[in-house]
């Protein structure tokens, strides 16, 4: 793996995050720093409280560092538990290589589908992880509220462990990458990627929600995951290295 493959998982987190605010808004908007419209107040008493505000927005942007620094942290755990399945020995056969590369990319195509809302198969598979994550909920608890850094860390890597299709299409291609290390690596990319969205939600609020979730940003989402997907299918129906779209594809070669 070099720092090239990493680039389309980078993008899929990134094209990907509008899914995100739909399903981390609620919890990112309550670290936001910016969620409502504070009441007018005298030009004198805004000077006098100016140092208790910026105080207050420090606060909150550590808050937020820390919950998504917590939340790539929990991606990339499960991306190294994930590669560790190959470098186990568990996709050493070459059959089992090419179905999970098919299936990777299977699962990208079905996440464009469902971020610009055109088949939600993928809900369905949130729905069945909801085993492990009515297992993960209670420990949220005595973390409420996120008033300190800590507290968000904590939480940001039990959310990471949420049911969610976009995670697991990622987590099928950590699995391909052959070992935990490089596995981790995708993960994390894939995190970075959603990074700027879920920071930008944090800072901003629900204003910078309502933009992202407006149906032409998703189709346009949509589709870049979707090229991604049927990118990696073409390559693999023709069974041969396809030059430069090699940098495109999400997956190693089958």
């Amino acid at each position: 793996m070099n720092a090239l493959s990493l680039v389309p998982m980078f993008l899929v987190g990134l094209a990907g995050s509008v899914h995100c605010i739909g399903m981390c808004g609620g919890i990112v908007g309550a670290l936001s720093i910016s969620g409502g419209t504070a009441p007018a107040r005298p030009v004198i008493a805004i000077a006098v409280a100016r140092p208790a505000l910026q105080t207050s927005v420090q606060s909150n942007v550590l808050r937020v560092l820390a919950y998504n620094g917590g939340r790539i942290a929990s991606y990339m755990l499960a991306g190294a538990l994930a590669g560790s399945l190959a470098g186990a020995g568990m996709l050493h056969l070459a059959s089992l290589q090419v179905a999970g590369y098919w299936l990777a990319n299977l699962m990208l195509v079905a996440l464009g589908l469902y971020l610009m809302d055109a088949w939600r198969g993928l809900a369905r598979l949130e729905a069945a992880g909801n085993v492990v994550w009515r297992r993960v909920r209670p420990l949220l608890k005595p973390l409420m509220p996120m008033d300190t850094p800590f507290k968000a860390l904590a939480v940001g890597g039990l959310w990471g462990w949420v049911p969610c299709g976009m995670v697991y299409s990622a987590l099928l291609t950590a699995m391909m990458q052959g070992s935990a290390l490089h596995g981790a690596a995708a993960m994390g990319a894939f995190g970075l990627g959603t990074l700027p969205t879920l920071l930008g939600m944090g800072l901003l609020g629900t204003r910078l929600r309502a933009q992202m979730q407006r149906r032409p940003v998703r189709i346009a989402s949509g589709l870049l995951v979707l090229g991604f997907g049927l990118l990696g299918l073409l390559r693999a129906a023709n069974g041969v290295s396809l030059g430069w779209l090699d940098a495109l594809c999400v997956t190693g070669h089958p």
